[in-house]
């Protein structure tokens, strides 16, 4: 098939497949629903020009599977008729759906355990990523509905974790890892994700004779111990960075490939944001490790030996992409 579209055209593709491809239509079906496409009628779709790439190549399935396909440039002929062409992507109903489902879930949340909200966060926000990636024409709408996700998500993460540290403002302190050996760390017990990498990385990369605490809570820290990932600590969240990441730029290990990748890891599991595909793995071993495992000595070690094996790993990665 032979296409020139005009970039800054609307796109329409017309389309039709034979009665007796039944799988290829829910395929391509499903493909035109995931693109949030305006249905002008059955077999007519529409999308904005910055949305219309993937056309072609639906376009081109529909020809391979034996049926019919024209990828055909539209223009509004008004400001009207292009008011018309917006309203086909408005998505201030799916996004009051979502809301309502937040505000119900929000209920359940207290009852479940830390494995099934960290679930329910992923999932959620898959479907939250998904609404906004086809939601063309943001309103006011959208963004309500962007704070009603960040409310719901601080509020889950709260009944996860009580004692999580809010973000601190300011830049991160540049630190002498010479002034910081043979010191005596302490963060909240029951490690989990960014608690248990931070852990690792001062006993690996910054004070390789470290004494650690875990604190039932953090204001059980003594005063000679350098606290880490609590509010108030030494060493806690600042702006976007989780404490791990605010350790690697503290002690100036922020250029270390296989460090970064891990950073990437603990983002992730700990605040959200862009999928990181070695990340679920990691949090499955880590949810085994905490079942197996009561004393976070133990749990260190164990998940030390994890890292190790993903820093290696992802160092040689490095060596070989150079």
């Amino acid at each position: 098939m032979n296409t020139l579209c005009t970039p800054s055209a609307w796109q329409l593709l017309v389309l039709s497949l034979p009665a007796s491809s039944a799988t290829p239509r829910m395929r391509i079906w499903r493909a035109l629903k995931a693109l949030g496409c305006g249905a002008l009628r059955d077999g007519a779709y529409l999308l904005p020009p910055a949305a219309a790439a993937p056309f072609a190549a639906l376009a081109e399935e529909t020809i391979a599977e034996g049926g019919i396909a024209w990828l055909l440039d539209v223009q509004p002929r008004s400001a009207d008729e292009e008011a018309l062409f917006r309203g086909l992507f408005e998505r201030n109903h799916d996004y009051a759906e979502f809301v309502d489902g937040l505000r119900e879930t929000r209920k359940t949340v207290p009852a479940l355990t830390q494995q099934e909200i960290t679930r329910l966060l992923r999932k959620l926000g898959r479907d939250y990523d998904a609404l906004r990636s086809i939601d063309y024409f943001p309103n006011e709408t959208s963004l309500n509905a962007e704070v009603s996700w960040l409310d719901f998500h601080a509020f889950a993460t709260q009944v996860m974790s009580p004692d999580e540290p809010h973000a601190a403002a300011g830049a991160v302190q540049k630190r002498d890892p010479h002034a910081y050996q043979n010191k005596r760390w302490a963060t909240r017990r029951h490690l989990w994700v960014d608690r248990v990498a931070s852990a690792w990385l001062i006993q690996r990369f910054i004070d390789q004779q470290a004494h650690f605490l875990w604190l039932a809570q953090p204001a059980d820290c003594p005063s000679d111990a350098l606290g880490f990932d609590f509010d108030g600590a030494a060493f806690t969240h600042i702006g976007e960075l989780v404490t791990f990441e605010v350790l690697l730029a503290s002690f100036g290990l922020d250029k270390d490939p296989g460090l970064l990748r891990i950073a990437t890891i603990v983002h992730a599991l700990d605040l959200g944001g862009d999928p990181v595909p070695e990340a679920i793995g990691f949090e499955a071993i880590m949810t085994g490790m905490r079942q197996r495992l009561s004393d976070d000595d133990q749990l260190l070690a164990e998940m030390g030996s994890v890292l190790d094996a993903l820093h290696a790993h992802f160092s040689e990665q490095q060596k070989k992409n150079a």
